[in-house]
């Protein structure tokens, strides 16, 4: 099947003719009249001039949309008043053509004029060659449709032989946005499309293309069944349609391990293609299956992804940095540190081997955490602009800490499961390996028995905070831990490190 949609290549051309059947109209009102409501700008730049005749003050602005602010062009002047004035259009050099409404306005009447700057010019291209191209020139290029990452806007991924370029909003037939599903466009369609070029934080792209055409393919996955598998495996059947020669099925390299076909049963134009999945003993994982046919001279493909649920990882914050990017799930216990964002729950998370970004916890605004809180965690290994951090973070549990002055810790009653946040001057320390030591906080003291890195450490880990931060007796220590006592002295025990100002 084959879509066309007219869009006019020579916008500048319809409004050179437009301004000249109006021109008796437009440069002969009552309150204000112009030279020329048509300006004609050089492709390479350069400036225009006209003369507005006015029998009273006005003003000039420019007619904007979304798509374009019209900052390309420079007016030399806004207002005016009663009589004649020069007004002088500017523009640098244009990749290709493009056009501007200057509207002048007085209190009674308006005045449209016409910017025009070269002709505009579509050229024909593959994907590495407007990958290449500075933005701004637009294309008509062919591909295949391989993925399509929202509906709404029409934002997906169109690929020939030389590469993929992703697109940033299709719009409709009308020319209008946030339409993409009208299109009918598909995984697995040939398409072209007419767009200008652009990119975002350095990643080309092209935006808010228009569709010329489209070649429906003669594979398409119709529906699925058990599209996310449980831990234990089982099955995956597709169902498909399929118009060419056959079927073949390709399986990633990284999924054969785990995934095999069962059988592959066609019927007419109907084929049926089960899968069968082994026990994941890993994280979660997913593969992308595609389905392939042939007219004789051309192949056609569909895709469509099969995920499994997996195992989760317990992890101390270091092993998560080091962790590879991908959807494995890993459970990260450790100390609220910093709350980067109150509403979403963006946060640093610490345990004793290291900190990590936490990008957002759903449903954080009902949870009540706090600074201080020790909570656990499950997400996936994310990045972002290199820097890593927990995404799709899911709260297990919290233990919350309450802060309290040292007078206060002491009247609480001992527990092992109560943990409270206490600072105070170091005025004595009675083990550096451990961190055994006094701390006073002007009105009380108490003993601090054990000051470890973090939550979770354990055997030799727990040695050595003391030494690796430096820290001494005069040091003001903000620490966590449980109230309790030995042989009749009141302590605190459990001590887990948050944070020392040094006296110096």
């Amino acid at each position: 099947m084959k879509l066309k949609y007219f869009f006019p290549l020579f916008i500048a051309a319809l409004a050179f003719m437009t301004s000249c059947d109006d021109e008796e109209t437009m440069t002969l009102l009552d309150e204000i009249r112009v030279s020329s409501s048509f300006v004609a700008i050089p492709q390479d730049g350069g400036s225009t001039s006209i003369t507005v005749t006015a029998k009273d003050s006005w003003t000039a602005e420019k007619v904007t949309t979304d798509k374009d602010d019209v900052e390309w062009l420079t007016i030399s002047s806004t207002s005016g008043g009663e009589g004649e004035s020069e007004i002088t259009f500017s523009a640098s050099s244009a990749l290709d053509g493009r056009t501007a409404e200057v509207l002048i306005f007085t209190e009674a009447e308006t005045q449209r004029i016409n910017v025009i700057q070269g002709l505009p010019q579509i050229s024909l291209a593959t994907v590495a060659e407007v990958l290449e191209a500075p933005d701004g020139k637009n294309f008509r290029v062919s591909g295949v449709c391989t993925g399509i990452s929202n509906t709404l806007y029409g934002n997906w991924y169109l690929e020939d032989e030389t590469g993929s370029v992703y697109i940033y909003g299709t719009l409709d037939e009308k020319g209008g946005e946030k339409n993409f599903l009208s299109l009918g466009l598909e995984v697995g369609d040939e398409v072209t499309i007419e767009g200008p070029k652009s990119s975002y934080k350095g990643n080309p792209q092209m935006v808010n293309v228009t569709v010329i055409e489209i070649n429906k393919s003669l594979v398409k996955v119709d529906s699925v069944e058990n599209a996310e598998l449980p831990v234990e495996g089982g099955e995956f059947i597709a169902y498909l349609t399929c118009k060419g020669e056959g079927v073949s099925v390709e399986i990633p390299e990284d999924a054969k391990s785990w995934l095999s076909i069962s059988s592959i049963q066609s019927a007419g134009t109907n084929s049926v293609v089960t899968f069968k999945a082994e026990a994941n003993e890993g994280g979660d994982r997913e593969t992308l299956l595609t389905f392939s046919t042939t007219d004789g001279t051309k192949n056609y493909t569909a895709e469509t992804t099969l995920s499994q649920k997996g195992a989760i990882v317990n992890a101390t914050v270091a092993e998560f940095l080091a962790a590879e990017v991908g959807n494995t799930q890993y459970r990260l216990e450790g100390v609220i540190t910093d709350i980067a964002n109150t509403t979403y729950g963006n946060l640093y998370l610490q345990d004793f081997s290291g900190e990590t970004y936490v990008y957002g916890i759903e449903d954080f605004g009902d949870k009540g955490l706090k600074v201080g809180d020790i909570i656990t965690l499950v997400g996936k290994r994310g990045e972002y602009q290199g820097n890593p951090q927990m995404v799709g973070a899911v709260l297990e549990s919290v233990i919350p800490v309450t802060p309290v002055t040292i007078t206060e810790f002491l009247a609480k009653e001992e527990s092992n499961d109560t943990y409270y946040m206490v600072s105070g001057d170091i005025t004595q320390i009675t083990n550096d390996t451990y961190g055994n030591l006094y701390l006073n906080d002007g009105v009380s003291e108490i003993y601090v028995y054990g000051c470890y890195p973090g939550w979770g450490a354990s055997g030799d880990d727990r040695k050595g905070l003391l030494a690796a931060k430096g820290i001494v007796v005069g040091d003001e220590l903000t620490i966590i831990g449980i109230r309790s006592s030995y042989n009749g002295q009141d302590q605190l025990g459990n001590g887990i490190y948050f944070s020392h100002v040094s006296a110096n």
